[in-house]
């Protein structure tokens, strides 16, 4: 949903702003192509913005939002394993989803809650979007600090955001009166995963660049304002000139740094990685730490990491030499590379090709 919502809200606060239909993934079993929240978006002349399966059921979903716009009548499509001897449309990977498709008009209210939800995102805040999937969806946004009470869901929908969790609750059945839970989709939006990047050369460039293109929160930080520049790094959240030692150990202490939060020391210089390293592996908070070097410079820098006083168990965190071994040698083929372990590593994975296993591809 995030890759699609400022496109939401775009179309919405336009001056010829016309209802568009909203496909959202809202259940999900066996090898689902996308994950639970997984958006996109179809206005009444067809344009289709974002995925939900990644090209297996969206001409029928664009059918659904035609008629969706038309009747303005919120459905849940079901759709499961391709049968190649039924013309219904399905899924090649075997899986099963279900898609909420919703009209959203451009009124007031929706627009306030998109905003709403954008200034969280934007501030890293966490908070929980639940959509009842019934013919006319309600919305509902709940942030740690909101109490209201909405529909004896409250409960259920603290515990998926205390837990950084997307789901169902509610029940299929809310006819009876006193039975006011529907079944409800509620998608959790945590902080973004951070990554911080020290260095200002080539192999940060591309790295910054690759790291944003995967939802990550970018900061390059250099203590060298002739290269620490946003011209030279367009594609960054932020560029920080700052000693990379003091930068890091201000965000700790201010609480800004935790288990999402990778770093990548990629200076190549000893005054900058070591003290750097050294506040990186002295806090138990910090996700991922890498640094880039050789197996000469691993050695060389390890043993000052020693000398400042870190200990041998402290430095089984450090991932160095950093990446993958994909035989890459240019800045780009280097930050795939070092892209790719931070995946792995998140996901718990091998990082071995797929082809080489057996099993279901998608983990749980």
């Amino acid at each position: 949903m995030r890759d699609v919502l400022r496109s939401l809200i775009d179309l919405l606060d336009s001056d010829d702003a016309r209802p568009v239909a909203l496909c959202r993934v809202v259940g999900t079993s066996g090898s689902a192509p996308r994950e639970l929240g997984a958006a996109m978006i179809v206005t009444e002349d067809d344009t289709v913005i974002g995925s939900v399966s990644g090209g297996c059921v969206e001409s029928a979903l664009v059918h659904s939002a035609r008629d969706v716009l038309t009747s303005g009548v919120a459905v849940v499509e079901h759709y499961g394993v391709d049968d190649p001897d039924d013309p219904a449309p399905g899924l090649t990977c075997g899986g099963q989803i279900e898609v909420l498709v919703e009209r959203v008009a451009p009124t007031a209210e929706r627009r306030r809650h998109l905003r709403r939800l954008i200034t969280a995102l934007d501030d890293d805040e966490p908070i929980s979007w639940a959509t009842t999937l019934t013919d006319d969806p309600e919305w509902y946004l709940a942030t740690p600090a909101s109490q209201p009470s909405w529909r004896r869901l409250d409960r259920d929908v603290a515990d998926l955001l205390t837990t950084g969790r997307s789901g169902l609750i509610g029940v299929d059945d809310c006819d009876a009166p006193s039975d006011d839970r529907p079944r409800t989709f509620v998608q959790t939006f945590g902080p973004s995963a951070r990554l911080i990047l020290v260095g200002a050369n080539d192999f940060v460039r591309a790295l910054s660049s690759l790291g944003t293109s995967l939802g990550m929160r970018v900061t390059v930080v250099d203590a060298r304002p002739v290269f620490a520049t946003r011209a030279r790094f367009p594609d960054a959240d932020e560029v920080v000139v700052a000693w990379p030692d003091r930068y890091l150990a201000t965000q700790i202490r201010e609480g800004r740094i935790g288990a999402s939060t990778a770093i990548c020391v990629m200076t190549h210089d000893p005054k900058f990685d070591v003290p750097t390293l050294a506040i990186a592996l002295a806090s138990p908070t910090l996700g991922f730490i890498g640094a880039l070097g050789s197996r000469r410079t691993v050695d060389d820098r390890n043993q000052r990491l020693r000398d400042a006083g870190i200990t041998d168990e402290q430095l089984e965190r450090l991932r160095s030499p950093l990446g993958l071994d994909l035989g890459g040698h240019t800045p780009g083929e280097a930050a795939v590379a070092i892209a790719a372990q931070l995946i792995a590593e998140r996901h718990r994975a091998t990082a071995k090709p797929l082809h080489t296993g057996d099993g279901p591809i998608h983990r749980r």
